[in-house]
């Protein structure tokens, strides 16, 4: 510093002094192992917190069954109404797999039915002889009309 008390040049290094720290390069690796054993005192708590955790996941399964159901009955629905209408996707499109498992009767299932079909009685059942009884005509007209 000056006789005025200022710094000759402010923010500059005046000097350095070398101090020792014994500092050196240090390479060093550990290895460890751990082993813990563990064993609850009350087996009981246990066995129902195990019990409790299986009844959850049963709840949710049947909550996602619960959910499946009631889309495949939605689907089932509005697909057989659709069909009633006559409205269906064309056979071959990315949707058409959709309702291709819905059957409405009578729109795109037939009921399997039967029919009878009677035989005929021996009074109807003759043998002709003569053309004229199965309707064909009786002469042949061999006469051209006249110009």
């Amino acid at each position: 510093m000056d006789e005025d008390g200022a710094p000759d040049n402010p923010g500059s290094v005046l000097y350095t002094v070398p101090i020792r720290t014994g500092q050196k390069d240090n390479y060093n690796l550990g290895v460890g192992f751990s082993i813990t054993w563990s064993e609850p005192l009350d087996k009981k708590l246990q066995q129902q917190c195990k019990e409790a955790a299986q009844a959850h996941i049963d709840m949710m399964n049947q909550q996602t069954a619960n959910k499946r159901l009631d889309f495949e009955i939605a689907r089932l629905k509005n697909c057989g109404e659709l069909m009633k209408a006559g409205i269906r996707f064309a056979p071959g499109t990315r949707y058409a797999s959709i309702c291709s498992d819905v059957q409405v009767r009578g729109v795109n299932f037939m009921v399997p039915h039967k029919h009878s079909i009677p035989s005929p009685s021996t009074s109807e059942s003759r043998v002709s002889e003569s053309a004229a009884d199965l309707g064909a005509p009786i002469g042949i007209q061999s006469e051209l009309p006249s110009p």
